[in-house]
């Protein structure tokens, strides 16, 4: 069998900002700025986020001088790679990947920061060294079979994040193949994420892929100091994709590996919900919009999705009539449905306007959501979905195949602005929100990521702390 952690490990220890695309260094540095807004609308309204933080320096995982995202206390670099990714997945607002239905950056953007800020690595060092953590995380769920993963239970977000975290904090410790190869060997005992949390609505997701951050630089530490590592970790017969997955296809892993980029299949979300909402959403508000549907006219509405999207965010439908928590209705295809029809799109704080409103769980009532063959057929390519609606107007019906924000549907440098001000702007003043925005957009040229990272502070905080 061709040696899959061998062809990995050596294509993340060699990579660097000559042997990726332009384009992949300039989609990232959007990612980065993507990953850090959410993260700090998080640090403040996600409603884990005081459990998350106090359990963190329980734990004694505060007192460093690296950056919890919008935290005025410094944290080890474990704490900040900890809170950092379970912060970056808490709105599930976060960028994803289709074809291997996953989040790339919430575990892999903040294993890399903190590991730059241990090894004071600047942007240049940075970027290809996410990018490496994104090519890995993805061929690897894309070589599981994503459908399958699931359907054992697992989340590939969090189970393929380790290694992309590992190869990406290792990348920044300069490890040699064979110490990248220990570091994922390391990262096997630490792969985990269990779907679970879609009974109650549980706030393990964002744990896990804050407690993947935070293996992916333990191990690539670990890794760095010469602790062993299974060896095959992933082709081996313990190994991950015969482990965790009953059919995977190893060779997806390195079929174009540093040719084929799969960064560049990365979309950013414009809602905070499953991604397998979205299509499904674009054409709800579309056809609100252009027939000037009022919620009460509508009578039913019809959504199909792929069958894997429909078991996450459509099945059991008595539970995703009836969310009681922002999970649950992030993971309600119903009640997002019955939220755009009310408000015309879908933000942030609906969740806390809508969940447990009568007028809304009515209209939730009334959408019946099913796997759809024209969806499906997309899958995984697009997470596509079709819209058939009844109305006292008459019947209404969109197909949408590749929703707002894919890589060939690309938010525009504006729309990912807005998005990010529209996230921050809360807590930090204008001129704050502009130097964070601008910097992370060029973080490929920033020196000191430290130093940017310390923007996301609270200002007074931060001017306690210059003195002045």
């Amino acid at each position: 069998m061709t040696n899959i952690t061998r062809q990995l490990a050596e294509f993340a220890a060699g990579i660097s900002c000559e042997t990726v695309p332009q384009e992949a260094i300039e989609r990232t540095q959007m990612l980065v700025m993507d990953n850090v807004g959410i993260a700090l609308r998080a640090r403040h309204d996600a409603e884990s986020t005081p459990a998350l933080v106090k359990g963190a320096m329980a734990l004694g995982l505060d007192g460093g001088t690296s950056v919890a995202i919008g935290d005025r206390r410094g944290f080890t670099p474990a704490g900040a790679a900890l809170i950092n990714g379970t912060l970056a997945h808490s709105l599930d607002f976060d960028d994803t990947h289709a074809a291997s239905s996953l989040h790339p950056s919430a575990p892999i953007v903040p294993a890399a920061l903190a590991a730059a800020e241990m090894a004071g690595a600047d942007g240049e060092e940075l970027i290809p060294a996410i990018i490496a953590g994104y090519e890995i995380q993805i061929r690897l769920s894309k070589a599981l079979g994503p459908s399958d993963h699931y359907d054992r239970g697992f989340h590939p977000t969090a189970t393929c994040g380790v290694f992309g975290a590992a190869a990406a904090a290792g990348r920044l410790f300069c490890l040699d193949a064979e110490h990248m190869a220990l570091a994922f060997g390391i990262a096997l005992s630490q792969s985990a994420g269990s779907m679970q949390f879609l009974v109650d609505g549980a706030w393990t997701k964002r744990f896990h892929v804050g407690h993947a951050a935070m293996c992916g630089l333990m191990a690539a530490s670990f890794a760095k100091e010469g602790f062993r590592g299974a060896v095959d970790a992933f082709e081996g017969k313990a190994g991950f994709l015969h482990a965790y997955a009953p059919a995977s296809d190893p060779l997806k892993a390195v079929d174009g590996l540093g040719e084929d980029w799969q960064t560049l299949g990365i979309a950013v979300k414009p809602y905070p919900s499953c991604r397998y909402s979205h299509a499904a959403l674009d054409a709800l508000i579309d056809l609100r919009a252009a027939n000037d549907i009022q919620p009460d006219e509508v009578e039913s509405v019809f959504v199909g999705l792929p069958e894997t999207g429909w078991k996450i965010i459509g099945d059991p439908e008595e539970a995703k009539h009836n969310p009681t928590g922002v999970v649950d209705g992030q993971f309600s295809m119903a009640f997002c449905a019955a939220v755009a029809l009310r408000e015309g799109g879908l933000t942030w704080d609906d969740y806390a306007k809508h969940i447990g409103d009568k007028k809304t769980l009515d209209l939730c009532r009334r959408v019946q959501v099913q796997p759809d063959a024209r969806a499906g057929a997309e899958f995984p390519d697009n997470m596509a979905g079709l819209v058939r609606m009844t109305t006292k107007q008459g019947e209404f019906e969109s197909f949408v195949a590749m929703p707002k924000g894919e890589p060939d549907n690309f938010l525009t440098a504006d729309e990912l602005r807005a998005k990010f001000d529209g996230l921050v702007s809360p807590y930090l003043p204008a001129k704050r929100v502009d130097e964070l925005a601008t910097r992370l957009a060029n973080i490929f040229k920033e020196d000191d990521i430290n130093e940017v990272l310390r923007l996301t502070r609270p200002v007074a905080a931060e001017l306690q702390a210059a003195g002045e």
